[in-house]
């Protein structure tokens, strides 16, 4: 019988495990070459019956040398050797039609990569597009304007009217999270190009220790935090200034932008896309809406048999275990508990995190020019400055020295950040608390699930489950000796 490659898998359960529920069982090497991601079997996406991907790379090719073009600067700036361009606060701006081709892009490598992940479940698919993501976001765009950049634009926007987001990076920003509400992660799926860069030197995956990977698993709330707080100020763009993967895809930069680029490149050929998982902040975004999906990559495509073949097969831990469900008054127990953990921690947390906030909102007036500028001015009436004086002092003595207008605007200035710190503290808190609550009261389930909210639909598990090497018309390997059959 000819096995079914599309999504429906009906009628494999009896040719897979037969009256015994036993695999069939093959040699060892048909063993490796049925669980290779990469080279077992014929690639979907290279089979006679589809020629998607080849015409993607055409029309890739076609919009790119469109984009040539147009371009931004007709006219090299001015050579001033006695002055230096001061840094930007917001992002520099893009060739006329370049943000919508952008849009376009990745509007069409969102859906190319749902298709590989959900329907056709293709590793091989879900590299090439990585590859091409690279190219055209990494090293064409050079990183930037991106969705993980875009957050900045958009709280800015919403803080300040006078800032008027264009309408590209809003979609630029809403796009991927949108796409998340339907089918999951599918832009970590290789679409972003700093996912995209670690997931192709990653050699061979480390388990984080459980307990580490929900310490670090914080960091990127703590970083949107700062940069949400940051950018809605107008203060400085933190998530663009201190990208590791810029210096990079530019093939220039800060000597310590480039090291710490380098730096988590060589953690990622041991550690499963760290950047990702524990720093960026447009990931933890992706990944509530995630958990809302209504469509989301599975290991099996048909029943999953509890073999554990896929155990061990996610390099991201965002592999569950079966969960069994607890019953009876047990159950009743641990949902009282839950309970009385949510209304003794969310109002705590929320009160905790939002004067923390506050005071982080204080301590970051100094970024801000204007803040900036009223410090240095109480330290010069105090004597604590040394010579020769910052630029910045130098052209308020020499413009009048408006000390009233200068503090005004800065105690003004002070309560807007204290304010915004202080919400931003509440929200952190409260989820910080559901965070902990889902640590000490997981979801239950009856297989191995992906978890929705930290699946990245890299397809890199599929493989290991036998009902897909059904799907695929690949052999069933023999189940290696101590191994379980489920």
């Amino acid at each position: 019988m000819t096995p079914d490659r599309g999504g429906s898998t009906g009628g494999q359960a009896s040719r897979l495990s037969g009256p015994t529920g036993v695999p069939p069982v093959v040699s060892s090497a048909d063993r490796r070459d049925a669980l290779s991601p990469l080279t077992g079997g014929t690639p979907v996406f290279l089979s006679g019956s589809s020629y998607f991907l080849p015409a993607l790379v055409v029309l890739l090719l076609l919009l790119v040398s469109m984009d040539c073009a147009f371009g931004i600067q007709r006219f090299p700036p001015p050579d001033f050797s006695d002055h230096a361009l001061p840094e930007t606060v917001v992002a520099a701006p893009q060739a006329r039609g370049g943000g919508w081709l952008d849009v376009a892009v990745l509007a069409l490598g969102l859906g190319v990569a749902s298709w590989l992940s959900l329907k056709r479940r293709s590793r091989n698919g879900i590299v090439v597009l990585s590859l091409m993501a690279l190219a055209y976001f990494g090293f064409w765009r050079r990183g930037c304007v991106c969705a993980i950049g875009s957050i900045q634009n958009v709280a800015l926007g919403i803080a300040d009217p006078g800032y008027a987001v264009p309408i590209a990076v809003i979609a630029l920003f809403t796009l991927p999270l949108a796409v998340a509400l339907i089918w999951g992660r599918s832009f970590c799926a290789g679409v972003c190009p700093h996912g995209a860069l670690q997931d192709l030197v990653l050699v061979k995956a480390h388990k984080v220790p459980g307990w580490l990977d929900e310490i670090l698993r914080v960091l990127p709330w703590i970083y949107l935090a700062l940069a949400v707080l940051l950018a809605a100020t107008g203060s400085l763009f933190i998530i663009c200034k201190f990208d590791p993967f810029v210096g990079i895809f530019r093939m220039a930069g800060p000597r310590s932008m480039l090291i710490t680029g380098a730096v988590l490149l060589g953690i990622s050929m041991g550690v499963g896309r760290p950047y990702c998982r524990y720093l960026c902040p447009y990931g933890v975004l992706l990944g509530v809406a995630a958990r809302f999906a209504r469509w989301r990559p599975t290991v099996t495509p048909d029943t999953c048999t509890q073999c554990r073949l896929c155990e061990n097969s996610c390099p991201f831990g965002a592999l569950n275990p079966p969960m069994p469900a607890k019953q009876g008054r047990e159950r009743i127990a641990s949902g009282r508990q839950r309970i009385v953990l949510l209304a003794l921690m969310v109002p705590l947390a929320a009160l905790l995190f939002g004067w923390l906030g506050g005071k982080v909102g204080i301590a970051s007036l100094a970024l801000h020019p204007d803040g900036n500028l009223a410090t240095l001015v109480l330290m010069q009436e105090r004597g604590q400055l040394t010579a020769p004086p910052p630029d910045e002092l130098t052209a308020y003595l020499q413009h009048g020295a408006d000390r009233h207008a200068v503090v005004t605007k800065a105690v003004a200035l002070e309560a807007r950040f204290v304010t915004l710190g202080r919400w931003i503290g509440v929200a952190f808190g409260l989820v910080l608390a559901l965070k902990l609550a889902r640590i000490f009261f997981p979801a239950s389930s009856n297989d191995y699930e992906t978890d929705s909210g930290r699946c990245v639909s890299c397809a890199r598990c599929f493989s290991t489950c036998p009902y897909e090497l059904v799907r695929r018309g690949l052999p069933v390997p023999a189940p290696a000796k101590g191994e379980s059959n489920g």
